[in-house]
């Protein structure tokens, strides 16, 4: 029996909607990888649920609200790579085992790798293979022929490495075609992913705020009753939900271009980041401090929006090509 976006939306509410924000890494991860989340979209002939663009996008919206750490953005894109190399023996077992939990990361950096160094990888030290992508070749690297480094990072949700390679590991794609075939899907779910992160972190940033505002109290009223302050929070409303209804739109489109992927992203991790800092003004004297979790959001929507390239970069490809389509 399929299931719906709505039966996929109520499962991860269920998962992380009531929990506290940036849970337990190790917990997090097993439960992510109990509830069938990793089998998402790998194809039913290979053992997932075969459910698509639209359920992968949810569940990152769910780990964008409770601000999840792990490496659950990395674990889908080495499983989209595995699912495409069908000319690989040991597809089946691999995938089995990355659906499984056992990790498998990838760099977030975006872009095609260097030939023998890496960035933004999350949790390569604990991860059994990682994914390597260039113009010519598409590997999954061993453990036992990398090293790597911690990169220590401001936002705390997420453990990235910096990984020298030593080893050739598996060819998963090879010859500049194949291999960049393979690694414009790997590079158009990384953009989606790193947006739903992003539009779920700004939903919870607001409704947080929006929470705040109708309990605490100024001159005996709910400072959401100050007309300014209403004002604030519809702008942030109206341009979250702008952003996420291109989010679905493009969920919906199976053959949605880099380009178009990456002004996505581009535009839901400045909404993000907008949401996140008016959040902490809204909040006052308590939204700049440490033991309040304001400062949790805007940390990660700063870091997503470095991943995957940022917006300038994605502003500046959009641009060129519609000069180009105009033309």
């Amino acid at each position: 029996m399929t299931m719906t976006r709505a039966e996929v939306q109520d499962a991860a509410d269920k998962a992380f909607g009531q929990s506290d924000l940036a849970p337990d890494a190790a917990q997090s991860w097993a439960l992510i990888a109990e509830m069938g989340w990793l089998m998402m979209g790998v194809p039913e002939e290979l053992g997932g649920l075969g459910l698509g663009r639209e359920a992968t996008g949810v569940i990152h919206q769910g780990v964008g609200k409770a601000l999840v750490p792990g490496p659950v953005l990395a674990q889908m894109l080495t499983i989209e790579a595995l699912a495409a190399a069908d000319h690989l023996p040991e597809r089946e077992a691999l995938i089995a085992d990355a659906m499984a939990g056992e990790v498998m990361t990838a760099s977030l950096a975006g872009g095609l790798n260097s030939a023998d160094r890496l960035t933004c990888v999350p949790d390569a030290d604990t991860a059994s293979h990682i994914l390597h992508v260039t113009d010519d070749r598409v590997a999954l690297v061993p453990a036992e022929q990398v090293s790597v480094t911690y990169r220590e990072g401001w936002d705390k949700s997420r453990r990235l490495f910096d990984v020298v390679l030593e080893g050739p590991g598996l060819t998963l794609a090879q010859g500049e075609a194949a291999a960049r075939a393979l690694a414009d899907r790997i590079e158009a779910l990384r953009l989606f992913c790193l947006a739903g992160d992003s539009l779920g972190g700004a939903e919870a940033a607001l409704a947080m705020t929006v929470a705040y505002l109708e309990t605490r109290q100024q001159f005996d009223r709910p400072l959401a009753l100050f007309q300014a302050l209403k004002h604030r929070v519809a702008d942030m409303r109206t341009q979250l939900t702008a952003a996420d209804a291109l989010f679905w739109s493009r969920a919906q489109q199976a053959e949605t271009d880099i380009i178009a992927l990456g002004a996505l992203k581009a535009l839901a991790c400045t909404v993000y980041r907008l949401v996140a800092e008016e959040a902490i003004q809204l909040h006052g004297g308590i939204g700049l401090t440490m033991e309040h979790p304001c400062h949790l959001f805007l940390k990660r929507a700063m870091l997503n929006g470095a991943l995957g390239g940022d917006a300038d970069h994605w502003d500046e490809q959009t641009g060129r090509a519609a000069l180009a389509a105009a033309v």
